[in-house]
């Protein structure tokens, strides 16, 4: 047990001084992300002109979900997981997975984890140096449920965002470029994972179908509960159970594609 965690661990090591060679390109994409804040700041700001609230929401709770939507986005998102899978396959650099007892979902998970940590650090530098200016517009919920049921919600959207990152990396055993599949599903997570504008604002038959798909789980629901935008301690624990299930559904997925492009990828002399 203690020798496999140390093969991991390892990895993770290698994967977190890579990632620490490029800690400058990460600061400067996370201070560009919050010039994207301003122009959030400018179009939110005009819808709220003339409006007190909008969905029973002030400025400064939406204003605080999309600070704490770019955080989020650089501690658990997926960035190029991915395609860095898809290269694996198609160079075959996965063979060598196939010949040492190294568990290749345990081993991209590892490096993904050590990716986060860089980027979910590097994060708070603009968020540290932006804070004077944006205090007046932050306003943050502090009953104590919300840390009780959102950290459980962020590790689960974590694995969401890589699970599905996983699969869509494991198509190229089956096809040669995934670029349009991946974009596709990063058009459809923006929408329906929040990232354009809060959920809850949709209409309410439409918001209750998101609540049953995968991309509500990804970013939007760990953020609504930290920021206020779900406020019944009741829904979101059924949240929490749906998005455990989608986490088994998405691994479990992930298993089956990586046995059965194994087999195909074994059978063409990969």
């Amino acid at each position: 047990m203690l020798a496999t965690l140390n093969k991991y661990r390892a990895a993770f090591s290698v994967g977190l001084q890579s990632n620490l060679v490029y800690r400058v390109n990460f600061a400067i994409r996370g201070f560009f992300s919050f010039f994207h804040l301003i122009v959030v700041f400018i179009l939110w700001s005009a819808a709220y002109s003339g409006n007190a609230s909008i969905g029973g929401f002030n400025f400064a709770q939406t204003f605080t979900y999309f600070v704490a939507l770019i955080v989020v986005q650089f501690m658990i998102g997926a960035f190029n997981e991915d395609y860095q899978i898809s290269e694996d396959i198609r160079n075959g650099l996965i063979n060598q997975f196939l010949l040492k007892p190294v568990n290749y979902f345990a081993y991209r998970f590892s490096l993904y984890l050590s990716a986060r940590l860089v980027t979910g650090g590097l994060i708070l530098l603009p968020l540290i140096v932006t804070y004077p200016l944006l205090q007046d517009y932050l306003v943050l919920p502090t009953d104590g449920w919300r840390l009780a049921i959102g950290l459980p919600a962020l590790v689960m959207s974590a694995l969401i965002q890589f699970g599905i990152a996983y699969c869509f990396g494991l198509l190229s055993f089956w096809f040669l470029e995934i670029q349009g599949l991946v974009i596709l599903s990063m058009a459809l997570e923006s929408v329906l994972g929040g990232q354009i504008f809060p959920l809850d604002l949709m209409p309410e038959w439409l918001f209750r179908i998101s609540q049953y798909l995968p991309y509500y789980y990804q970013m939007y629901f760990p953020v609504a509960i930290f920021t206020g935008r779900l406020n019944d301690p009741a829904m979101a624990l059924q949240g929490l159970a749906i998005q455990a299930a989608w986490v088994v559904l998405i691994l479990g997925l992930g298993q089956l594609l990586w046995r059965r492009g194994l087999r195909l990828h074994t059978a063409v002399g990969g």
